[in-house]
């Protein structure tokens, strides 16, 4: 049992290091916080506003963990930079990003507006696009990192009324690749996480709500249930920490089967 428990120590802990996640008041991007700093890491905890962020803080600190609560406006250019240097400040030091912040907004293409096409894409790719590049050189100067970006299931499926959406995840992935062969001379490794259909406060109400929905996603989950944030950790923690150390450029799909495929037996039409 103890050469199993180094062994896993040795692949999985993050102790000594420290994350930054974005979006860290949402449902998603708190679970993922809150299981950094369960594996060991000083985790820095973002959002656009502080007041956001107090039950991941107090769910950080529940575990034994440390936190520091930053604040900044993701969809601009240099709040993007400050947001990289305060988090490196206050933890001393930045071995993992948690690219998890962003925005939606479900409208059929005819009805999307410019606003809507600029204000999703700032967040969603522009932010995750100049967080990234302001990251790069402290995790280089520290001899490597891990950069993890937060896709979703629309990178491969197209899905009404999320067009920008799925533009901008798309984009996602796409750089997520380029990053992962840019930086491995690096030793930083970017990989993209691909959720499916999830059951957090934003989708509660606009998805899971509705009964024609609900009933349409769930005929064609295999798994036949929402996934919950909680479905997501163990492909967070095996791309940040040395597990995944020769695993680099990939998007990882985590959506209870959905893009596997369906059957006539199962499925209801």
């Amino acid at each position: 049992m103890s050469g199993a428990a180094s062994l896993l120590e040795r692949l999985f802990s993050l102790r000594g290091r420290a994350a930054l996640v974005t979006g860290a008041g949402g449902g998603i991007g708190c679970a993922l916080a809150v299981a950094l700093a369960e594996a060991g890491a000083a985790v820095g905890i973002h959002d656009i506003a502080a007041d956001k962020l107090g039950e991941t803080r107090n769910k950080i600190e529940e575990v034994g963990g440390r936190a520091a609560v930053l604040a900044a406006d993701v969809s601009k250019v240099e709040e993007c930079r400050r947001l990289i240097q305060e988090a490196h400040k206050a933890l001393g030091r930045l071995d993992v990003l948690v690219n998890c912040a962003g925005i939606n907004r479900r409208k059929p293409i005819e009805a999307v507006n410019e606003d809507d096409y600029e204000a999703i894409m700032a967040v969603n790719l522009r932010g995750l696009y100049f967080l990234s590049q302001a990251a790069h050189p402290i995790m280089r100067a520290q001899g490597g990192g891990k950069v993890i970006n937060i896709g979703s299931s629309t990178v491969f499926f197209g899905l009404g009324t999320v067009s920008v959406y799925g533009a901008t995840k798309a984009g996602v992935a796409a750089l997520t690749r380029t990053m992962a062969v840019e930086w491995a001379k690096d030793n930083i490794q970017v990989n993209c996480i691909a959720p499916g259909y999830f059951l957090t406060p934003l989708t509660d109400k606009s998805v899971w709500a509705d009964e024609r929905k609900s009933r349409w996603l769930l005929n064609r989950i295999p798994a036949r249930r929402p996934g919950v944030p909680e479905d997501l950790i163990g492909a967070l923690l095996l791309l940040a920490s040395d597990a995944s150390a020769y695993i680099t450029g990939e998007t990882v799909i985590v959506d209870g089967g959905f893009l596997a495929g369906g059957s006539w037996d199962a499925d209801e039409c």
